[in-house]
């Protein structure tokens, strides 16, 4: 009998297809799947996965998706899945990982991420929040801001401050904050777009205990770099069909009414077009590099060339429709639980592209990050380093 990972999924699969309706109770489907190691395959033995090659992973999801089979609905659980589960993976303790992954990866436990500060900027590393060591628990007081999903998830990954005496790399650690604990506070944030996707957080006196810090005391920058590299992967890395997303949108409009078109949007639009499939190309590059190992700096470059992408066409598409792009659909203040934009109008489109160059590490961030890390290019002079 073969050895090879790849030789034995295809039978693993049948095996758990013969043996669980894909039809049947779909919660249970999916812890089924978890037990079974086919939730992601390279992650370890009784952690959801298999320890098999990362790039088998398309074999496994294509099979289940051949058949049927319900799936985890990744976009309700973004941050859970593409951001907190490959740190819980690599800085979570045997016991976190055994109570937390499965319900992350069935969708049952909704996450936030509880970084952000008021004050901070984009100086994540700027953070006030306070964490003090009380007996067995952490007294945690502070206040986050444009928490996405706050409102409805279950966990949040918290960084704190917990020394002030060090480099302010140093004096971070990071926990898993139980968001129904006494004196978790959320109030939801309203866009210019008149949706309230993200929240502020307030935090006073919360008591965590010390089996939900996540990793060591002191360590919580290195911990948090890990979140922040998936994270950019996650929302830059996304993967699209050529001519997919925005770009498709436009490129159909043009098609479809005649009459709006020009020679110089012509042109533009050829720009846009050609930087959207470069943009999908790098991407794939990107998750291609990501099979093999952890995501490095490159991730932030893909997620600067995403956000300024969106930013250009979704005002190409405002300036194409002229009058009509200028119709916004709804001002009712909503919480979407997924941000749909190919549903709704160009003025919405073009409102909450602006946020693209804020979340997820701004844009100025990241050209720091791509001039130091990438091109090796000297480092910004800063006071505190």
């Amino acid at each position: 009998m073969s050895t090879d990972p790849g030789d034995r999924l295809p039978g693993l699969v049948a095996e758990f297809l013969r043996r669980h309706d894909p039809a049947g109770d779909r919660l249970g489907f999916l812890r089924a799947r978890f037990d079974a190691g086919l939730a992601w395959v390279h992650y370890p033995v009784g952690s959801g996965g298999l320890a098999a090659p990362r790039h088998l992973q398309p074999l496994v999801d294509d099979e289940f998706a051949r058949v049927g089979a319900p799936d985890n609905r990744p976009r309700r659980n973004g941050i859970g899945l593409g951001m907190v589960a490959p740190t819980l993976l690599r800085h979570g303790t045997t016991a976190q990982r055994d109570r937390l992954l499965r319900p992350l990866w069935t969708g049952e436990d909704i996450w936030c991420q509880l970084f952000s500060e008021p004050d901070a900027g984009s100086d994540l590393a700027g953070l006030t929040t306070r964490a003090v060591r009380d007996g067995g628990d952490w007294v945690v007081n502070g206040q986050k801001v444009w928490t996405s999903l706050a409102h409805r998830a279950r966990w949040g990954i918290l960084l704190a401050r917990t020394a002030t005496d060090v480099g302010k790399h140093q004096g971070i650690t990071c926990f898993v904050c139980d968001m129904t604990a006494p004196g978790v506070q959320v109030r939801p944030l309203r866009q210019l777009t008149g949706e309230a996707e993200f929240n502020e957080v307030f935090l006073t006196d919360v008591r965590l205990p010390d089996d939900l810090r996540l990793g060591g005391v002191g360590e919580g920058w290195r911990v948090a770099r890990t979140t922040l590299m998936n994270e950019r992967v996650a929302i830059g890395g996304a993967p699209a069909p050529r001519e997919g997303g925005l770009i498709g949108l436009v490129a159909r409009t043009w098609r479809d009414r005649p009459e709006l078109r020009t020679a110089g949007r012509h042109d533009e639009l050829v720009r846009l077009w050609v930087r959207a499939e470069a943009a999908r190309l790098a991407a794939l590059r990107l998750r291609q590099q990501l099979a093999t190992g952890e995501p490095g700096p490159e991730g932030s470059a893909v997620k600067l060339a995403f956000a300024e992408l969106a930013q250009r066409i979704s005002g190409f598409e405002v300036e194409l429709l002229g009058e009509a792009g200028l119709r916004h659909d709804d001002w009712t203040m909503r919480r979407p639980a997924e941000t749909d934009l190919l549903t709704r109008t160009a003025t919405h489109r073009y409102l909450r592209a602006r946020g693209n160059s804020i979340e997820g590490g701004s844009s100025e961030i990241l050209r720091n990050i791509i001039a130091e890390r990438v091109l090796g290019l000297p480092v910004e002079p800063r006071s505190d380093r």
